[in-house]
């Protein structure tokens, strides 16, 4: 398998997705659907609905029947990104190398196409469920809807405690609860939701959502080691914000070698989580890596 390669069909595969959402109408409230349609089609890896994808295939091939989830997971992240650019909150000028939403457009249109996303995301799944008529299908998505609006109100407490306790010392179990929830909340449904959708046993599910949960720790200390060493013009937002703003990072607090091999350590730990599932699973082992290796 070449992973880039593969990597990008998946991508391709969100972005049309994607397309099929906006709204284009000419209406008093054009200009925010054109704010949402700006933070949303901007860019990015697609790490979280890719996840979804990768996650349902393991079990079944028919993946037309997750999209709404994905696409939904797509939605809400974009609006976690839209509000932590805020200038209330992380005060970001750039985002994928491009202008944040509130410098594009203004800080209250970026509030509201946020909100909007969100919004439309419970749309998306409500509306695939509202036309359901399996009974055990049913069930499984009530379960990831439940699963879903958790995850958010996790991240939302996680940026909560990310921000409150800016420029403060902070002991290692709050750094590791901020960004279990920040983070780590909306990966681990990225890929529980794909494997319940898909009927997967609970103990496949346990495994996953262990490798799900070591990923999202990764995830987080790769983003904190960009923040430090990593090219501005690849990652396409300042480097040292973080430090500027007295924020506590798996850098700031364990130092750039310790973080280095904890990451090794949590992709190792991932990968070896995925060894029952075989072949099937080597997307998702190599997603582990490019997790762990890449540049922005």
């Amino acid at each position: 398998m070449d992973f880039k390669e593969e990597l990008k069909k998946y991508q391709t595969l969100v972005e049309e997705e994607l397309k099929k959402y906006l709204r284009k109408e000419n209406c008093p409230e054009k200009t925010l659907n054109e704010s949402m349609e700006y933070s949303l089609m901007a860019g990015g890896k697609r790490l979280r609905p890719i996840l979804t994808i990768a996650t349902y295939k393991l079990f079944k091939k028919d993946i037309e029947k997750c999209m709404p989830y994905a696409v939904a997971m797509e939605m809400v992240h974009n609006f976690s990104l839209i509000h932590d650019d805020l200038p209330g909150i992380d005060n970001d000028d750039f985002r994928h190398g491009k202008p944040t939403n509130h410098k594009m457009f203004n800080e209250a249109t970026a509030i509201l196409a946020g909100d909007g996303l969100l919004n439309n995301s419970y749309i998306v799944i409500s509306e695939d469920i509202k036309n359901t008529n399996n009974k055990e299908d049913l069930d499984k998505k009530i379960q990831v809807f439940n699963e879903f609006s958790i995850a958010i109100d996790r991240m939302i407490a996680g940026e909560y405690v990310d921000t409150e306790f800016e420029g403060k010392e902070i002991s290692s179990e709050y750094l590791e609860y901020t960004h279990k929830n920040k983070t780590g909340a909306f990966l681990k449904l990225s890929v529980r939701m794909g494997a319940i959708l898909a009927g997967s046993d609970e103990e496949a599910l346990g495994k996953l959502t262990d490798y799900a949960d070591k990923i999202g720790l990764a995830f987080q200390i790769k983003d904190d080691i960009l923040s430090v060493e990593g090219d501005e013009k690849i990652t396409g937002k300042p480097v040292g914000n973080d430090e500027k703003r007295g924020k506590c990072t798996y850098v700031s607090k364990y130092g750039l070698e310790t973080a280095k091999k904890m990451l090794d350590e949590k992709t190792k730990e991932a990968v070896n989580l995925l060894e029952d599932f075989g072949e099937e699973a080597e997307f998702l082992r190599e997603l582990a890596i490019y997790i762990k290796n890449r540049n922005k």
